[in-house]
């Protein structure tokens, strides 16, 4: 995809992009005034937040199979300049740092011959997925529920690589850095790095197709890491350099953001090195659900419907998902689809009868293996993390 067409097509949506009026009224007013319907080259049907850096969410449609396509893949970067990657003849994976015995420069055929292949099945979400719902309303960009997706990525294990390239003893981090870059030259580098274990992990990956094809421009072609479980600040885009580290990264997208006040959520793999003592990195996914063929408001009848949605978390994989219609007095079960793995979107149904007119109201709430449940109540954060919140839904039979 060559950049004239890219910005061809963007100046194209921006002129013609109808209004987009179907948002949750939480969302700030701001933000339903502003936001269209459009995509950028490659994708369809998403909302555009901002185009500068591209921005755009997955409506709540692109949800109803566990798996999201590519085209209704969310898009998410920090910086505006976006790398024109017509061709691979140019471009190198760098792997070295102070951490490594060697340094590597790989091409992605290198990759594909020299290394085992691994496909695995992981939702890859936003920090600040549902920010927009947060009451009261805090700064950054106000997605809705659609800042995430689901795919089977396929690459190589970042371990793999990793040994090739020898890590020293004293390794601590791996800092990751990508091919997008600043239109002001004082505007941070966006870089990210990972504790070594989760470096280490075999599901830590660097994968260049996505559902069974080519990762998509916007969502990281020609390579990108896939952090299985963890939020998708750490996934980076068009990766070119990796580094081993033996001291802590400090940048601003390490040292000041992506950060939660320190023991506020769970996590299986604390970041030690990142720690202080008033926050650390945000790290898991935290266990959520969503309700995928039905909105508020929606006329359903009284004889009986389907309730349907999609649950996931940050590793363990979903034991229950419940469905509650007297307010949270009592819980029902619905039945789970397919299991297409620990860090993947989990299906599930349940049949709901009210038999008689008027209001219904659904609360649903999903129970990681870990026994990790949905919370009752907004857990807040100065940066609109972590919001899952059991989803209330209200209905109207007839």
């Amino acid at each position: 995809m060559r950049r004239r067409d890219l910005l061809a097509g963007a100046t194209m949506l921006a002129a013609s992009r109808p209004a987009f009026a179907q948002f949750d009224p939480r969302l700030p007013e701001g933000t339903r005034q502003i936001a269209r319907m459009g995509a950028p080259p490659g994708k369809k049907d998403l909302i555009e937040l901002t185009d500068r850096p591209p921005n755009y969410e997955t409506p709540l449609d692109a949800f109803r199979t566990a798996i999201t396509p590519n085209d209704r893949f969310f898009v998410r970067y920090h910086l505006s300049v976006i790398p024109d990657m017509d061709e691979l003849r140019d471009w190198r994976l760098e792997i070295g740092g102070d951490g490594a015995e060697r340094s590597l420069t790989l091409t992605l055929d290198d990759l594909r011959r020299d290394f085992a292949p691994v496909t695995i099945a992981a939702v890859c979400q936003c920090s600040g997925n549902r920010r927009g719902l947060f009451q009261p309303h805090v700064p950054g960009v106000e997605w809705g529920i659609g800042a995430m997706g689901n795919a089977r990525w396929t690459g190589v294990r970042l371990r793999d690589v990793l040994v090739r390239a020898g890590v020293k003893p004293g390794a601590l981090e791996v800092a990751f850095n990508g091919a997008d870059s600043a239109v002001v030259e004082e505007t941070p580098d966006f870089l990210k790095s990972i504790p070594l274990a989760r470096a280490m992990h075999p599901d830590t990956l660097l994968a260049w197709e996505m559902n069974g094809e080519a990762l998509p421009h916007y969502n990281g072609f020609p390579l990108r890491v896939v952090v299985p479980g963890w939020t998708a600040t750490y996934w980076m885009k068009h990766v070119n350099r990796i580094a081993l580290r033996t001291t802590p990264e400090d940048n601003f997208w390490m040292k000041a953001a992506y950060r939660v006040p320190r023991g506020l959520f769970p996590t299986d793999m604390p970041f030690a090195s990142q720690v202080t003592t008033g926050n650390e990195p945000i790290t898991q996914i935290m266990v959520n659900s969503l309700v995928t063929n039905l909105q508020d408001g929606a006329r359903v009848p009284a004889a009986g419907f389907d309730i349907e949605g999609i649950a996931w978390d940050g590793g363990h994989g979903i034991r229950t998902v419940e469905v509650s219609t007297d307010r949270g007095q009592t819980w029902r079960p619905a039945t789970l689809g397919e299991d297409l793995g620990p860090y993947a979107f989990r299906s599930w149904t349940m049949r709901l009868q009210p038999g008689r007119a008027g209001p219904v109201q659904a609360m649903v709430r999903a129970t990681s293996n870990a026994g990790q449940v949905q919370v009752a109540q907004l857990v807040p954060n100065p940066a609109g993390y972590h919001h899952n919140v059991i989803q209330t839904l209200e209905v109207t039979a007839s």
